[in-house]
């Protein structure tokens, strides 16, 4: 009963993926793997090389999504520092209550991260903010200072991506100029980051 159920699941979700786009299972963070041979779009399919709208159904559901959704105040933020300086805070601060009341969730966490932009032109979306983790340990809440008794780990979120690769349209070993196939896979994005006690007390 249990193979009939997961079967059934198995083909409702390759009827959910639009035509010419191979599913990619989430690995067991290895390699995605292909399950069935990729339409080769040539240049004349394509505009500048971008994906067919038909295959970015997934935009709406990407907009949703924390690495997609704090891109746009990100690069807004990134344009006015440019004015204002270079970007502070990259290395571990010192936490002061007085100064962090106000501050966003991850300038007052005790493992503090900051947010970068991740950019992949073969990746869709091509803008993801990812977390950094400021510190290798955690702040003391009592010091405001890091302290080694515990470690910053980022936490990480699964996104489905859509993914281009340059194809041969002739069957060639060479890939044909302006040619791309396409396919989704799972990738794992940091989000932010948390502390957790060291596997090692050394």
């Amino acid at each position: 009963m249990a193979t009939v159920t997961v079967s059934v699941m198995c083909l409702l979700l390759l009827a959910w993926l639009p035509a010419g786009v191979a599913h990619q299972e989430a690995p067991s963070w290895g390699k995605p793997r292909r399950h069935r041979t990729l339409r080769c779009y040539s240049a004349e399919e394509l505009s500048h090389g971008q994906a067919p709208p038909h295959l970015l159904t997934q935009s709406a559901r990407w907009e949703q999504a924390l690495p997609v959704a704090l891109v746009a105040s990100l690069e807004a933020s990134g344009h006015r520092r440019r004015h204002e300086g270079p970007l502070a805070g990259t290395r571990c601060p010192v936490l002061r209550p007085e100064e962090v009341l106000e501050a966003d969730t991850h300038e007052r966490s005790i493992s503090p991260w900051r947010y970068r932009i991740d950019t992949d032109e073969d990746r869709y979306p091509q803008k993801l903010a990812v977390a950094e983790c400021l510190c290798r340990g955690c702040v003391n809440a009592k010091t405001g200072r890091e302290t080694a008794a515990l470690n910053s780990v980022q936490l990480l979120q699964s996104l489905l991506v859509l993914r281009r690769q340059p194809c041969s349209r002739d069957g060639a070993a060479d890939p044909t100029p302006g040619s791309f196939t396409f396919h989704t896979e799972f990738i794992r994005v940091p989000v932010g980051c948390t502390c957790v006690l060291p596997r090692s007390t050394q």
